[in-house]
């Protein structure tokens, strides 16, 4: 039997990577845009404004809705 919890938990999952894989990512070259926002939040944020943060939060909302689904998923999936 179908558990429509489960494949609205799977839904979820596909949206959350392909954000990732296409918002979160971009621009891809020279490298991802969120590996440089990280780095430099690793290296002491110096310099960043406000303009800054709220990018990173965009370009890292796909891979936190990813990360929630995942969970959110297996909990379900334990459940049944």
């Amino acid at each position: 039997m179908d558990n429509p919890k489960l494949n609205k938990a799977k839904e979820l999952m596909v949206m959350g990577l392909l954000g990732s894989m296409t918002l979160g990512l971009a621009p891809f070259f020279p490298e991802p845009h969120i590996i440089g926002k990280v780095k430099w939040i690793l290296g002491g944020a110096v310099g960043m404004k406000p303009i800054d943060w709220f990018d990173t939060l965009m370009h890292g909302a796909p891979f936190l809705l990813l990360i929630y689904a995942i969970v959110n998923y297996f909990l379900i999936k334990g459940k049944s």
